[in-house]
């Protein structure tokens, strides 16, 4: 399993996969004999916002519950991917639901409230998609780019309540990606407030262990009997000694 995920191939693999879905849309759409209703079209991708942001928040939990933590590294390919369909969500209704007409879009957006809080949604993404860099990581601090980044429950949650609100009569589909996504938050606020079921291991220092080291180390420049060896070496084990205390003659 560490190889697989070690192995960039398999985002390579992920990548194309993820891709399919849009690929099969853009055949119904262009590629048939028929042109299928926009609804068609307008739904997929909107599905596909959803299941990338349920995928995208299930990754903490997976990397703990699977003992995992290289499933971190695919996380924001598909935080990526959700923002990605979402924009084709919005493409396909501004162009072929509203032709462009940037008047009637926003008298809807007024007007409808599932447009409304599903615009949220897409306008909350983008700052994550746009921060989703390295380089964003370092220039804002990993304490603030983490809070930032909790915008996608916010985003997701939005994404829900629209996709509840559009359909209406037949909710089933829209309350699954609910009770989902609480499972999904209920377990991220457990873990945030210490109840997670990933445990935490806090560790104590022990002077009793440390200080038989930190005698040596203050020994080494006025006793010629105790060898020079270099601070780089010295690792603490608590409970016991290094190897390479031992070989040197200091376990």
């Amino acid at each position: 399993m560490q190889t697989i995920l070690r192995s960039r191939w398999t985002k390579v693999v992920l990548f194309i996969v993820c891709l399919i879905p849009a690929a099969l849309l853009a055949k119904k759409e262009w590629g048939g004999l028929f042109f299928p209703p926009i609804e068609v079209i307008t739904h997929g991708t909107g599905d596909w916002t959803i299941w990338f942001l349920g995928i995208t928040l299930s990754i903490t939990p997976l990397r703990a519950l699977l003992n995992q933590p290289l499933l971190t590294r695919y996380r924001r390919m598909f935080g990526l991917f959700a923002f990605f369909y979402g924009c084709l969500h919005f493409s396909v209704w501004l162009w072929l639901d509203k032709d462009f007409d940037l008047h009637d879009m926003w008298a809807d957006i007024l007007k409808r409230r599932y447009i409304t809080v599903g615009m949220l949604a897409l306008t909350l993404m983008i700052p994550l998609a746009i921060t989703s860099t390295g380089w964003a990581v370092r220039k804002l601090g990993f304490k603030r780019w983490q809070m930032l980044h909790r915008l996608i429950y916010f985003s997701a949650l939005a994404a829900v309540i629209h996709y509840y609100w559009l359909v209406k009569s037949d909710v089933q589909l829209p309350l699954l990606y609910g009770a989902i996504l609480a499972v999904l938050m209920i377990y991220r606020f457990g873990l945030e407030n210490g109840r997670s079921v990933e445990p935490r291991v806090r560790f104590r220092r022990r002077p009793d262990c440390a200080a038989p080291v930190l005698n040596v180390v203050g020994k080494m420049g006025t006793d010629d009997s105790v060898p020079n060896v270099s601070l780089y070496n010295i690792r603490l084990f608590w409970g016991q000694s290094s190897p390479r205390f031992q070989s040197s003659g200091l376990g």
